[in-house]
């Protein structure tokens, strides 16, 4: 079968690399192949009754399937150049910025009309992070919701399934290079295209590696974020999440001097699991809808940690302490802020006796055996860093969920139209470790669509 473009992932990137290859060029013939299921049959076992933890699926749906790790996501769409990828750095500041606003424009109109637009413009809490050794960093940020984020997913596809041909439950096992264009092998099928666009997300990162090593594609080593997901009483950080849903807020701590910052802030969610390459991690979700809102607002500390010589396999650091976090607590491991800091494991007893009611059934027990004494230290001091501008973050009863990691792909080696040493062949989106969100993993996708239909004319 040939096409004359194929796009590996369905997620962010490559939804959006579709959408607008199908506005620009409607005659075009493309195909996308996905390794997870179709929107609809994506459904996550654990129902916190029969099924309570992670039971490795051959397929994760929260990490696989259409719309990507995304797609459950708490759908944040941050329009900024300051954290969430060097998008800019390839393509230009305005023009990164100017094609988040167009994908932010899209989702509007395939279903996000309605929720709101937050921004740190002009805000008071600036000047309250600064006079606390905090940094809030500038964005805008447009919260779908898990829920409103769904249903734009759906109507996406409905408008691009007639038009593209979407294969799933088909993950690519090879990518050739052709003289001229491209061939891929499935597990029963090879197909050829003229251009390919790869968007395989975090979840593709060991299968980017292969991939790059087979075609010679120069890359170096990206970071990892470690951490913890803490939540607490929604009401604790409610002047902070009324105003502006999202803070990214940045500490540098005294000890080391390491940066700890918050990340994916979900007020009124809910704690889950995730599946990377069979660890299972935490994340946070939350929806637009008050039917499915919580009390309790949860949120990631994270230290990055970069690696050079001689080790360079920042994710496989990452993987070691989930790893010990599985072996530990079976799964995700919670504790209270006040047994952490005293130095004893949390129970069942003295964490149904908090006052913040756990919105994930994780295994009572102690991080400090599984997170490295610097990385805890930077967390800890950050936590009371935050109490001084949103009392009541150290308290004892706050739970840490752990452990949260970001794994970032390695850094592929792309010219400013994110296309590879082969020609025609583009990498995008978290896969290419030039990303880290959904605004600037769709916004690739767009930019790469544009180009080659440039290139085309």
């Amino acid at each position: 079968m040939k096409y004359d473009i194929i796009i590996i992932g369905a997620g962010p990137g490559g939804i959006f690399s579709a959408y607008e290859l199908v506005q620009q060029n409607p005659d075009l013939k493309i195909a996308v192949f996905e390794a997870g299921h179709p929107l609809e049959k994506r459904h996550c076992p654990i129902d916190g009754d029969k099924i309570k933890s992670c039971i490795n699926c051959k397929s994760c749906s929260i990490m696989s399937g259409f719309g990507g790790a995304g797609a459950f996501s708490d759908g944040k769409y941050n329009i900024t150049n300051a954290f969430g990828g060097t998008l800019y750095e390839y393509i230009g500041k305005n023009q990164a910025i100017d094609l988040m606003k167009y994908v932010d424009d899209i989702n509007m109109k395939f279903g996000g009309e309605g929720t709101k637009l937050y921004s740190t413009a002009g805000t008071s809490f600036k000047k309250l992070c600064m006079q606390n050794k905090l940094t809030l960093l500038d964005a805008s940020v447009r919260h779908l919701g898990t829920d409103i984020n769904f249903i734009v997913l759906e109507n996406l596809y409905a408008e691009l399934k007639d038009k593209v041909t979407f294969y799933f439950d088909t993950p690519v096992k090879t990518v050739e290079a052709l003289d001229p264009g491209y061939r891929i092998s499935c597990d029963d099928a090879s197909y050829e295209c003229d251009q390919c666009i790869i968007s395989v997300g975090r979840s593709g990162s060991k299968w980017m590696e292969r991939i790059c090593k087979d075609l010679d594609i120069n890359t170096k080593s990206n970071r990892v974020d470690i951490g913890v997901r803490v939540e607490l009483p929604a009401v604790i950080f409610s002047h902070l999440t009324d105003e502006l849903y999202e803070s990214k807020i940045v500490y540098r701590t005294e000890k080391f001097e390491d940066a700890v910052r918050t990340f994916c802030m979900n007020p009124h969610g809910i704690v889950v699991n995730e599946n990377t390459n069979g660890i299972v991690t935490v994340n946070g979700h939350s929806y637009e809808g008050a039917d499915k809102q919580t009390e309790n607002t949860n949120f990631a500390l994270l230290v990055a940690k970069h690696f050079s010589e001689p080790f360079k396999d920042s994710n496989g650091y990452g993987e070691s302490i989930a790893r010990l976090s599985n072996m530990l607590g079976g799964g995700v491991i919670v504790q209270r802020f006040g047994d952490l800091v005293r130095g004893r494991r949390s129970n069942a007893k003295r964490i149904a006796e908090g006052m913040v009611e756990p919105t994930l059934a994780a295994t009572p027990g102690d991080l400090s055996l599984v997170l490295p004494k610097r990385i805890l230290d930077g967390i800890i001091e950050m936590i009371y860093a935050l109490d001084k501008i949103a009392p009541g973050t150290a308290n004892d009863d706050t739970l840490l969920y752990g452990v949260e990691v970001k794994f970032y792909n390695m850094e592929v080696e792309l010219d400013e139209h994110l296309e590879s040493c082969h020609k025609g062949l583009y990498i995008i989106g978290d896969g290419s470790g030039v990303t880290h969100s959904l605004s600037h993993a769709s916004a690739s996708g767009v930019y790469v669509a544009r180009q080659i239909v440039k290139g085309n004319e």
